[in-house]
């Protein structure tokens, strides 16, 4: 019978690694781990922007013929950016308006209190049935039927505002204080632009923007050239500009639709109709701030 030898001393026992199959379980739990995560949390859940890049300046045909050129600008807005985008009155500050750190950071950078109320570009006349009360269509009450007449100016230069629904974020129509948090109704501005630029961008996101308008230190002083607006907006923290070229500074023209008929709060670029009131200037707080947020 053979004997067996022992290795030479010369020789060294080289030490085994673990195999790969000794990594596997622990990366089987953390796959298991990340499955069983609340699926209700990740359906909610808005994306933290994190800005990584530079300033984007984006120059545009107002015609909307080069379109192509904003879909940066509209990745940026669903990833939860700041940014300016022309309408057809004068510029404004968007955001999503489901995000709630980009309504945050777009309070911030317009230094807007988080108890003033936000206007909202909407796609269309089904955005606002679907995020406000609608338009007033008559109810033995006093309450005109205008949603016919409403319907004729519409994409056009005028804010409306309309009784907010459950369906509208509660950051854009103020919170923090204790009669926002306890009244029953709340109201909102909302505008249809007819902007091709403005249009092509709100036909590729999946909710209306919150908008509020680019203005000066001064009081009812609009930015029109988008050069000052970057120059001014760019250090306070703003993502993006879109460059439709130097406005003319004439806002909207705002509807207060919530009373028993349409009262003209401020003339502007919209024509009044023969269906809108002029009364005095309303001097009521809430008034007061949807005029400066809107535009």
């Amino acid at each position: 019978m053979a004997m067996r030898l022992p290795f030479p001393s010369t020789h060294r026992r080289i030490p085994t690694l673990p195999s790969f199959a000794s990594f596997t379980p622990r990366r089987r739990n953390v796959a298991m781990a990340s499955a069983k995560r609340s699926p209700k949390r990740l359906k909610y859940s808005t994306p933290r922007f994190t800005k990584e890049g530079e300033f984007v300046s984006i120059e545009v045909d107002p015609s909307g013929a080069d379109s192509w050129k904003l879909e940066p600008v509209i990745e940026l807005l669903k990833q939860g950016a700041v940014g300016v985008i022309p309408t057809d009155t004068v510029y404004a500050i968007v955001c999503d308006c489901k995000n709630h750190s980009a309504v945050e950071r777009l309070r911030r950078i317009k230094k807007i209190e988080s108890s003033k109320p936000l206007s909202i570009l909407c796609r269309s006349l089904r955005d606002i049935d679907t995020y406000t009360m609608g338009f007033p269509r008559g109810d033995g009450h006093g309450h005109a039927n205008v949603f016919r007449a409403v319907k004729q100016c519409l994409p056009g230069p005028y804010t409306f505002i309309l009784t907010a629904s459950k369906e509208l974020p509660k950051q854009c129509v103020g919170y923090g204080t204790t009669s926002v948090k306890y009244a029953s109704r709340k109201n909102v501005g909302v505008r249809i632009s007819d902007d091709a630029v403005c249009q092509a961008i709100l036909q590729a996101m999946d909710a209306p923007l919150i908008c509020t308008s680019v203005k000066g230190p001064k009081e009812n002083e609009w930015m029109i050239d988008p050069t000052i607006i970057g120059d001014t907006y760019g250090p306070e923290g703003l993502d993006f500009l879109v460059d439709g070229g130097v406005r003319v500074a004439e806002p909207s023209t705002i509807v207060d639709m919530t009373g028993p008929y349409p009262k003209v709060i401020r003339e502007g670029k919209g024509p009044i109709l023969p269906w809108m009131v002029v009364e005095e200037e309303d001097e009521s707080s809430l008034r007061q701030d949807l005029i400066a947020s809107e535009t």
